[in-house]
């Protein structure tokens, strides 16, 4: 039972209050340039969701049974990174292959998501802060949720923007920023007082 709790509150903490995207801004490029329309912010937010999971399944056993018994722990950034470059390429072929508009309109933020500070972030964070499996996976899973929600709630609002009456001067990426910025506020208030 306390597994669980633990692995619950992992996957609570890093989704709602401490978002990737609004209180360690990383994973800020793929949020700004998909994140106008529901269906590419959706698709990107699967994507990501996937390889942070998949990446952390995957780097968490390599750091800890075969970095740490070679005494290589200095090497894993650069195992990181060949990991999640190798996801990154399965999740093009995969949507490549399925969906070919999909993988149009994703366009050159796909192949971004291999440079994510959110996917890197995670295995490398996972690892510095000496998390056990099960916490770590429930950080990676919540941390890809958190991310996920945040761009298409972004997408939503952004959409609802287009059809506003919005100053000339705040269009397009301005008000993009003012909504972040608040959206960041918004999930903040769910840090509590200190």
């Amino acid at each position: 039972m306390e597994y669980i709790v633990a692995f619950l509150l992992a996957v609570l903490t890093s989704s709602l209050i401490d978002n990737v995207v609004l209180a360690r801004f990383y994973g800020i490029c793929s949020f700004l340039g998909t994140g106008s329309k529901v269906k590419p912010a959706f698709s990107m937010g699967l994507a990501v969701t996937f390889v942070i999971v998949l990446a952390s399944l995957v780097c968490w056993p390599l750091y800890n049974y075969v970095l740490v018994p070679a005494k290589m722990e200095f090497l894993d950034t650069i195992v990181y990174i060949l990991v999640i470059a190798s996801l990154v390429q399965l999740v093009g072929i995969f949507v490549k292959k399925t969906s070919p508009a999909l993988y149009k309109g994703l366009g050159i933020y796909l192949p971004l998501i291999t440079t994510n500070c959110a996917v890197l972030g995670v295995a490398q964070g996972n690892t510095d802060q000496g998390l056990d499996f099960l916490s770590s996976m429930g950080n990676a899973i919540g941390t890809s949720l958190g991310y996920l929600l945040v761009i298409v709630l972004f997408a939503l609002i952004r959409e609802r923007l287009e059809s506003a009456e919005t100053p000339r001067a705040l269009k397009g990426i301005p008000i993009a920023m003012v909504t972040a910025a608040l959206m960041a506020l918004a999930f903040m208030g769910l840090q509590g007082i200190a």
